[in-house]
């Protein structure tokens, strides 16, 4: 059968390396894809000009008193960077009384700059992968880009929105599951958020 293969079709691959050439194609077709939105949303910037970031405390005051049914711990913000790549960043520290569930919520302003892809260079690629333990998925929450990641051994994961093109919000939780995460997100007014400039 090895003849005849090799007088009839050159080479015979296998199935399994005819599949892998099919999931390499497409991967190669993602990878252009995921190249060509982060170059478009580049020269959007670009041609929008970087913004003032908003100042950090009025970020701060949009974390929530609860996060997820845990008070909230600490707050703090910072305003940082060069001449027209600051960004503005507020986080809240949420536990319960033994430290056992924690939660980090974080939102930061890129104020419209191209610091914004590596912040979120998750917003420009589609991802969906799931393991024995856990997912990592790219996706929508409601109006905004999302991207999910959560461990079911540890109960770890991570929950960010991207609004208004310059607006990351990010929860990180231990110990929790990911609707806690999400209803953590859901507390920060985020078509408020997305009005700020």
């Amino acid at each position: 059968t090895g003849l005849i293969c090799t007088l009839l079709f050159s080479s015979c691959g296998s199935k399994e390396e005819e599949e892998q050439k099919d999931e390499s194609s497409v991967s190669a077709l993602g990878a252009m894809k995921a190249m060509k939105e982060m170059a478009d949303q580049a020269e959007e910037l670009e041609k929008n000009g970087p913004v003032e970031a908003v100042d950090f405390r009025t970020l701060k005051d949009m974390l929530p008193a609860d996060a997820g049914g845990l008070p909230r711990k600490e707050a703090s913000g910072e305003k940082n960077g060069t001449a027209g790549l600051v960004i503005s960043t507020a986080t809240g520290n949420y536990a319960n009384t033994d430290n056992s569930e924690t939660i980090d919520l974080t939102i930061v302003d890129a104020g419209g700059t191209t610091m914004l892809m590596g912040l979120a260079a998750w917003s420009v690629v589609e991802v969906d992968k799931e393991t024995e333990n856990g997912y990592e998925k790219t996706g929508k929450m409601g109006d905004y880009k999302s991207f999910e990641k959560y461990d079911n051994t540890n109960k770890d994961g991570e929950l960010a929105l991207l609004v208004n093109k310059r607006f990351i919000v990010t929860a990180k939780g231990r110990g929790v599951s990911m609707d806690k995460l999400k209803a953590t997100v859901e507390e920060v007014d985020l078509p408020k958020l997305a009005g700020l400039k």
